[in-house]
């Protein structure tokens, strides 16, 4: 684990899938990333590449031939090599292997940079087509979970999620469970209170709720007076995932933004048709990014 810190906050980011492992909250003497209790879910804050969510049958196919991928991609599961640290920031990198290509066939390299700036954690992600000949597809994402509640003698549905700008109506698509696609041609409508939604009993017995078409740009976590301690910023991200485990004894809620997501029900076409999918020209490179904050 490497660690950085600054007056406001100490971070840890792991080895192990480059994953944040820890946010601690100097001015409240509290951790505030929730510390992926095996009874209820055992990961922090995962990158989700070079897939986020499932594919049908845990299969996909490219140039008419089927790979097989697991949920979220491999990154989170592999070991990354240490790239780099500064006074303000730490950066590991994943590169494909022979073990990768015959899942994925793409030459890349990832980078993950997690830099303190204040009382925020800049999540950044440089994508890296090695290839000098073909085009790099790829998804990514993130998965965070934030501790909810902090405090003792409250509970995780005394609290709430505030949708910053996205206006008192929003959309979600739900995730049907026997197949793991979208049900896109079933959209849900969502009200919100003065930009609210409480965190209900059975808020998630459907899983994650997920919002397409950019809607969700800034989003927070809230004590139970409506005071946002958490707030993530992902402007550029088309889509977005809350989640917990369903049980309220899951002390900790996911605020995930994505480039990609679970494929659309029905779809069995070409990864580059994939929802969401991106489009990286040989020889080129991406860097994406969010942002999480600590009030």
């Amino acid at each position: 684990m490497e660690f950085i810190e600054n007056e406001y906050l100490i971070i840890g980011v792991a080895e192990h899938g480059a994953e944040l492992s820890s946010i601690f909250d100097k001015k409240r003497n509290k951790e505030l990333l929730w510390q992926a209790d095996p009874k209820f879910w055992n990961r922090h804050a995962p990158i989700l590449f070079p897939f986020v969510g499932n594919v049908v049958n845990d299969e996909y196919r490219y140039k008419g031939k089927t790979y097989h991928m697991s949920s979220h991609g491999f990154a989170r599961d592999m070991d990354f090599e240490f790239a780099g640290k500064t006074e303000d920031s730490v950066s590991f990198s994943l590169k494909a292997t022979a073990e990768t290509k015959e899942k994925y066939p793409f030459d890349f390299e990832l980078v993950v940079t997690h830099k303190l700036t204040g009382s925020t954690v800049n999540v950044i992600w440089e994508v890296k087509n090695l290839s000098d000949s073909d085009p790099l597809y790829f998804s990514i994402g993130g998965h965070p979970a934030f501790r909810c509640p902090i405090s003792d003698g409250e509970k995780r549905t005394d609290y709430k999620v505030k949708f910053e700008g996205a206006g008192d109506n929003l959309e979600y698509v739900l995730i049907i469970q026997a197949t793991r696609e979208v049900d896109f041609e079933n959209p849900n409508p969502l009200t919100l209170k003065d930009g609210y939604l409480d965190i209900t009993e059975h808020l998630f017995d459907k899983d994650a709720l997920i919002f397409d078409n950019n809607q969700v740009k800034k989003v927070s976590l809230c004590t139970p007076d409506g005071k946002p301690y958490i707030t993530l910023s992902c402007p550029d991200f088309p889509s977005f995932g809350l989640w917990s485990k369903p049980t309220i004894d899951a002390e900790y809620v996911c605020l995930e933004p994505w480039f990609g997501r679970c494929d659309n029900k029905g779809f069995r076409g070409e990864l580059p048709e994939k929802y969401g999918e991106q489009k990286l020209d040989a020889a080129a490179a991406r860097t994406i990014s969010y942002e999480i904050t600590v009030s």
